[in-house]
């Protein structure tokens, strides 16, 4: 009887080490790629700030209705990136940071499971690691499907988000005016002078549409702040999460 449940105090052992074993190499794999995709989208962010600041940069230089438009599709680019900026930090913090706390909770296993060997007791050790076995399948199976279900949620939730904007900002170019910016460049062209030419384009400049271009919050060099209020972006993507849950929850 004692032989037995010595042999099967040894099978659950290794049960459990086969299991920790498998979850630390399967989940520390995990952790490595979405940090990395992680890393990735932050860099698509910054490449898309400059993006941004370049084609303001260059409706700086255009007729009124082109310039209107062009500053206006950049608008709705630099408000995607801050929706995007929020992906990211959701990201690190819902599906990266769990992921990486496998690390500890494995080694913590591996110490309980030697603990558990030494026990002079072998029934006492052999339920108290079936139960150990147990807790850890349940506990694992639980948190992979939180950490792809919100991984999931948050690429649903900015996806959602950009398809708004990039409709908005489709929508911005298409109502550019190309004909009253050709009447523009044609009556510069009959000015006396470069510099004449260029206060004509000025003047336009100052009509109604250039009005509506200073609410619009863009500075004088037409760059992206750097002091980008991303966190009103974030409230509003939290938001959104928090009524999707009570929505799941009802």
């Amino acid at each position: 009887m004692m032989r037995r449940t010595l042999e099967n105090r040894n099978a659950q052992t290794k049960q459990l080490q086969t299991a920790v074993s498998n979850v630390e190499k399967h989940f520390g794999e995990l952790c490595q790629i979405f940090a990395a995709y992680v890393r990735k989208t932050a860099r698509l962010r910054d490449k898309a700030d400059l993006l941004v600041n370049e084609i303001n940069a260059y409706a700086d230089t255009e007729t009124p209705h082109l310039k209107l438009g062009l500053m206006s599709f950049a608008d709705e680019f630099a408000k995607l990136q801050d929706y995007r900026q929020a992906e990211v930090e959701r990201l690190e913090a819902k599906v990266v940071k769990p992921l990486k706390a496998y690390g500890t909770i494995v080694k913590m296993k591996r110490a309980e499971t030697e603990l558990q060997r030494a026990a002079m007791d072998a029934s006492r050790t052999s339920r108290h690691l079936e139960e150990t076995i147990y807790n850890f399948e349940r506990q694992k199976m639980k948190d992979i499907k939180t950490v792809l279900s919100e991984f999931i949620k948050i690429e649903m939730l900015f996806h959602g988000k950009a398809l708004e904007v990039y409709t908005a900002a489709y929508q911005n170019i298409q109502n550019i005016d190309e004909d009253e910016d050709l009447e523009v460049f044609r009556n510069s062209l009959y000015a006396p002078d470069y510099s004449s030419r260029l206060d004509i384009v000025r003047a336009n400049s100052k009509s109604p549409l250039q009005r509506s271009l200073s609410a619009k919050c863009v500075s004088g060099t037409g760059q992206v702040s750097t002091c980008r209020l991303r966190k009103d972006q974030q409230a509003e993507y939290d938001e959104d999460e928090e009524l999707d849950a009570t929505e799941e929850e009802n």
